[in-house]
């Protein structure tokens, strides 16, 4: 896997997204969000009820602390996401990666141009290195917690809507793209 500083001569630009910018694009990144949270939170309400997860049963004081724990856990998984990222992108080669958030999404950014393998690697390693990580923890947790790691793992895999239809999108186009992800969009660069 490799990324380039410089764009090679002969590479013009393919396509390009931008999230922010592009509605339509933001929508239907969107959209999907919703459809993949809820193709994989309904089938496991007949496992685990959800209604567990608001479950008075042990007192207000559980109730509070799993609320409060899911958020930090929602905001630790936001960071550890983007910084999955960033590491991805350092193993490609890259020397600086730019971190942010933009009101509606963080990103790990770079001004390097990464091959197409690289890119689809850096693109998928969070939903997978996390997606695993917490299917291990899932089942080790209590029927009152089991909700709380599984919304984790639910932003995890539906969070990721935006890098598996970049994935989708780039896994179809020619062999030798470059990629420039500069945070909440990207540009496609290629020799043709």
């Amino acid at each position: 896997m490799k990324n380039v500083e410089k764009l090679p001569e002969g590479y013009r630009e393919i396509y390009s997204l931008d999230l922010q910018k592009n509605k339509k694009a933001s929508v239907v990144v969107n959209l999907l969000a919703l459809v993949i949270a809820a193709l994989f939170a309904v089938p496991m309400h007949f496992v685990v009820p959800i209604t567990e997860l608001y479950s008075m049963e042990n007192g207000l004081t559980s109730y509070t602390v799993r609320c409060v724990t899911m958020i930090v856990l929602m905001i630790v998984y936001m960071v550890l996401h983007e910084a999955i990222h960033g590491i991805a992108m350092k193993m490609c080669g890259t020397k600086k990666v730019k971190y942010g958030f933009t009101g509606l999404y963080a990103f790990a950014g770079s001004n390097d141009f990464y091959d197409k393998k690289s890119y689809i690697f850096i693109s998928l390693a969070p939903v997978v290195v996390l997606g695993i990580v917490l299917a291990v923890i899932n089942p080790f947790v209590s029927a009152e917690w089991f909700w709380v790691v599984y919304m984790i793992q639910l932003m995890n895999i539906s969070g990721a809507a935006g890098d598996i239809f970049v994935t989708a999108r780039f896994s179809r186009m020619l062999s030798d793209i470059l990629v420039q992800d500069y945070g909440v969009g990207m540009k496609v660069y290629s020799r043709e």
